[in-house]
């Protein structure tokens, strides 16, 4: 008894016990529970997922099943810990067994060293030999097999065991690897140009555009517009020099169900019928992922595990490539389709991935550009995911400048950021992991690409924050939204549009206003505020402004004009009291609020962190005696506690660069652009900072928080979001 209590302790010492879930190929029976100590890539290896659904299946929580895992037990030899199927002599595939006595498929553990992987898989021993082998390989019975992709092929096997030379010491090494590069790397092309087929591009083909009334219900139904004068009656002697108009639009998830019909009304058509089970727009994917040495341990393991989720929630027409960087960049794989074979592929790639070297974004941002430049077909939608824990140590800070406030602008290729004057634009949602990410400088990025930047504080929240993310690129129904006001009174001219981030402009005549809107999720709104001049009158009303939305459905590709009703206000002496919009208060409020963020950050970052503390202060103060905030309203509510929060991570120096920074530049982010980013406890059921989440975003959160919680329901809930219902989304 004392001796197998010693063996516990022990196995328990060394994190050698670990649940596994049974796998179809498995003949124990379902009470037993084959333990083996897996590392992140076995933990995501698709044969760990149930194949009737794809997805994982929930682990085995019994105590008595736990077993103590050997190095030379027979489970570990019979099967291969990467893809959890069955080695057995003589079935005509090789199998390589490492210094350290673990024994792999040859194909499974190449594809790990192909990626510069050169540790074992199961027990995080260093090899001094490794496999290489040519591109192609033999897939092993029972598997996926390889997804057609025209990825490099290679007919001649080459297996060598190639012998990692040792490190030669040197009295100037750098302790931290950051010029470390793995040894094997996949070659990549010249042209990234072997994006895999879409195969329904006859239903997303360009079309000759077409205008549409408002008569159009399906056009009609996926944009709503709606305004607010800030008072409906005036006296008709006054005149206003800055009267204020809210224009409310709302992208309608009733878009959806309208592209679903277009679309099954021309079934006949080859392959359509899989896009009608997909009534939303597919989308192109790249996620640019921060490997560097910084990253090694639980930050990577949870953004395998991320990466994971959002790999599995891809839909089949979906298309994703991921770009690792270091100290250098490289491409896993091509924009591939997430068919049952394009997930294991990216599984398999994403599982690899190993931390090493430097920080170098610029150069992972320039192949995620050269990716979606060189691509032969596009989905309609396409979006950048860049997540990174450091500071960029090769562009910005190994530049050898001495400027306080470097340029960011210039780590985004032209390409994405739309400044080759081509008018196109990809959005880069950048996420800073942790406490010592460059919060400026993934602000700056996503700032200027017209994306959202993430604080993600706590590591565990890191799925959950991709999470909400992909919610909404998985359900965008408005493309290419510019919206259009005009004055329609003779004497009246606009004073300002404000707008947040989004491009606006006035026209010379100042009778008219274009506000860059781009791509709305479903169900999202967008609120701005026009200002006019309003003069006097002996009428008994005065027309102000109309609005006119002109966008792209992703679904037909087809562009829809719609147009508002004249914005009037009743003109007369007899006013009475006179009742502010409780809708133009409120926008205000925000408005006033991002503006207080905004300066207060630039005190802060000039060292005036009192000076800061005191700006927010006193727009908490103005915010309490606004007409919303005396109703309760909840975007008030949140917009305090939110003040509240940003002038507590300004305390001090310290936990403004640990967090405070981070913080206030996210909560920027989220309310210049009317969209939903990841910060504090935001993702929390039961945070206030909860702003602008569509419902597709929350059902999405929703699946990620059962997956984690090991939910039963969570496993019937991760199907890939192919469709939703439209549900009311509370103000």
């Amino acid at each position: 008894m004392g001796s197998k209590w010693k063996k516990a302790k022990v196995a328990l010492g060394l994190n050698l016990c670990m649940f596994v879930p049974r796998t179809l190929d498995d003949d124990s029976p379902p009470h037993t529970v084959v333990s083996e100590r897996l590392s992140d890539a076995t933990l995501l290896s698709p044969a760990n997922w149930s194949t009737s659904s794809s997805r994982p299946t929930t682990p085995v929580s019994s105590f008595h099943g736990l077993k103590l895992s050997k190095s030379s037990s027979k489970s570990s030899k019979q099967t291969c810990s990467i893809c959890l199927t069955k080695m057995k002599q003589g079935s005509g595939h090789a199998i390589f067994t490492a210094e350290c006595s673990h024994s792999f498929h040859f194909q499974c553990i190449a594809s790990n060293v192909k990626h510069g992987n050169q540790i074992c898989p199961v027990c995080r021993a260093k090899w001094k030999e490794i496999p290489l082998s040519g591109p192609s390989l033999d897939p092993i019975q029972g598997r996926v097999s390889p997804s057609p992709v025209n990825w490099p092929q290679n007919d001649a096997l080459m297996a060598v065991v190639h012998r990692v030379p040792l490190p030669l010491p040197h009295p100037h090494r750098d302790l931290n690897r950051r010029h470390v590069v793995p040894l094997y790397q996949a070659s990549e092309p010249g042209i990234f140009d072997d994006d895999e087929s879409l195969n329904h591009q006859h239903a997303f083909s360009e079309r000759s555009t077409c205008n549409k009334s408002t008569e159009d219900t399906d056009a009609a139904g996926a944009m709503e517009i709606k305004t607010f004068p800030e008072v409906s009656a005036a006296p008709g002697s006054k005149t206003y020099s800055n009267f204020t108009v809210l224009v409310h639009l709302k992208a309608t998830a009733a878009a959806t169900a309208a592209a679903a019909k277009r679309q099954n009304l021309s079934r006949n058509q080859t392959n359509l019928a899989q896009i009608s089970q997909t009534p939303r727009a597919p989308v192109d994917l790249v996620t640019v992922l921060d490997v560097s040495g910084s990253m090694a341990g639980t930050k990577l393991a949870l953004l395998k595990r991320a990466m994971g989720f959002v790999i599995q929630n891809l839909g089949s027409n979906d298309r994703l490539s991921v770009i690792a960087f270091s100290s250098t960049a490289r491409r896993l794989f091509p924009l591939c389709r997430m068919t049952d074979s394009g997930r294991q592929k990216a599984l398999q790639a994403v599982n690899s991935l190993v931390a090493n070297g430097g920080t170098n974004i610029a150069e992972g941002l320039r192949k995620c550009a050269k990716i979606m430049e060189d691509r032969k077909e596009k989905n309609p939608v396409a979006s950048i995911i860049l997540l990174s824990d450091g500071q960029d140590n090769y562009t910005v800070n190994g530049s050898g400048t001495s400027q306080p406030q470097p340029n960011y602008q210039f780590l985004l290729p032209t390409s994405i950021s739309g400044g080759d004057n081509s008018g196109f634009q990809i959005p880069v949602h950048a996420f800073g992991f942790g406490a010592d990410h460059d919060a400026s400088l993934m602000h700056s990025i996503s700032e200027t690409s017209g994306g959202t930047f993430s604080f993600i504080e706590t590591e565990a929240v890191l799925q959950d924050a991709f999470a909400q993310c992909i919610g909404g690129l998985l359900s965008v129904v408005v493309q290419e939204l510019q919206v259009g006001i005009e004055c329609t009174h003779p004497n009246l001219n606009l004073v300002s549009l404000k707008a947040g981030s989004y491009p606006s402009h006035l026209m010379a005549d100042g009778c008219k206003g274009l506000i860059d809107v781009g791509d709305l999720y479903a169900d999202e709104e967008r609120d701005f505020l026009v200002s006019v001049n309003v003069p006097a009158t002996s009428g008994n009303e005065t027309s102000l402004i109309k609005v006119k939305c002109v966008y792209k459905d992703p679904f037909t590709q087809e562009t829809t004009t719609l147009e508002s009703e004249e914005v009037k206000i009743e003109r007369t002496e007899n006013v009475g009291q006179v009742v502010m919009s409780l809708e133009v208060d409120r926008q205000r409020s925000r408005l006033q609020a991002a503006e207080a963020m905004a300066q207060a950050c630039s005190a802060a970052e000039q060292g005036d962190l009192s000076g800061a503390v005191l700006i927010l202060e006193n727009c908490r103060k103005m915010l309490s005696e606004t007409v919303s905030a005396k109703s309760h309203d909840r975007l008030c509510v949140a917009l305090d506690a939110e003040l509240k929060e940003m002038q507590e991570r300004m305390a001090s120096r310290h936990v403004y660069e640990a967090s405070g920074r981070a913080y206030i530049l996210s909560g920027l982010s989220s309310h210049s652009w009317q969209r939903a980013t990841a910060r504090g406890d935001s993702t929390d059921r039961s945070s206030l900072v909860q702003a602008y989440q569509t419902p597709s975003m929350a059902e999405m959160l929703t699946r990620s928080q059962a997956m984690l919680l090991g939910s039963p329901s969570g496993q019937r809930l991760l199907q890939p979001l192919v469709s939703y219902r439209p549900q009311p989304c509370p103000r």
